[in-house]
């Protein structure tokens, strides 16, 4: 296979491993909100998708300590500047949580990808108020991150690239092949799109409000309020969607698939090959 988008004549097996180790499928039946699944993707037991789908955008998001490391930062922030009024005492003590945040996945060995973007997260509201001296310069980075992943959802949708499936797929071990392949789950990704961008444009459309005309306390406490439950409805909408979706193409298991049968192929080749050498010599005696 040429490309994770290229149509192949393999079937490929499912990517969730409850359904392959029980050997248990199930066709949707009629009118229960499932999308016919694209052809080379088995079809699966509705539990056992849900189930899968949900392992995979926690573990995609971070799941609950990922959550704990986004809040912990901003919420030590405005607890100690809404105690002493002091910038910089604030703003050390959000950065070094977030560096021991970082250390203690490093020393259990966990990913790191979620500790470190709080690190940088953190790291540039840090510079932005010491910069301009404004406490509330702290939260702008994370602010105008937001508005525009917000757009980026909405414009990757609109363009038929959900960004929520370039995130998605290689998690599903899918890649890209929703996007010709099975135009099911490319509805479900665009779905997802515009739910998350919708979301984070309306807390974008609170805060920034809350920026121009609060004090930093105000601005501070709503937006660690405003940090998980926007981010568990969107979560919650992609699974969803994604749920209701055919299950995906396990565009990895195709491809050791072709391999094996090229190997195949190769071995009986060479099979047919010496055979015919030892058939011409038993003839030549």
């Amino acid at each position: 296979m040429t490309s994770f988008d290229k149509p192949t004549t393999t079937s490929s097996p499912s990517s969730t491993p409850d359904a392959a180790s029980s050997g248990e499928t199930a066709p949707p039946e009629p009118g229960d909100g499932r999308d016919t699944a694209a052809p080379g993707a088995a079809s699966q037991d509705p539990a056992d998708v849900k189930a899968v789908t949900e392992a995979a955008l926690f573990d995609a998001f971070g799941g609950i300590r990922g959550m704990v490391e986004t809040v912990v930062p901003g919420l030590l922030f405005v607890t100690i500047y809404t105690i002493n009024q002091d910038l910089h005492s604030s703003a050390i003590a959000a950065l070094v949580v977030s560096l021991v945040l970082v250390a203690a996945r490093l020393v259990l060995k966990g990913t790191v990808k979620h500790a470190f973007s709080g690190v940088f997260g953190v790291a540039f509201g840090v510079v932005f108020a010491m910069m301009t001296g404004n406490a509330k310069d702290f939260y702008l980075p994370g602010m105008l991150y937001t508005t525009g992943l917000g757009v980026a959802y909405i414009a990757t949708a609109v363009a038929g690239v959900p960004l929520i499936g370039l995130m998605l797929g290689p998690v599903f071990k899918e890649n890209l092949s929703w996007r010709t392949r099975n135009p099911g789950r490319k509805k479900a990704y665009t779905k997802a799109s515009y739910a998350w961008g919708a979301i984070l444009l309306a807390k974008s459309a609170i805060l920034f409000p809350l920026y121009w005309w609060a004090d930093t306390t105000q601005l501070g406490w709503v937006l660690v309020a405003l940090k998980i439950p926007p981010f568990l409805l969107a979560v919650y909408l992609t699974w969803v969607f994604l749920a209701k979706a055919p299950p995906p193409i396990d565009v990895f298991a195709e491809m050791e698939a072709e391999e094996r049968a090229e190997r195949e192929r190769k071995a009986s080749a060479t099979g047919q090959h010496t055979a015919e050498q030892n058939a011409v010599r038993r003839s030549e005696d």
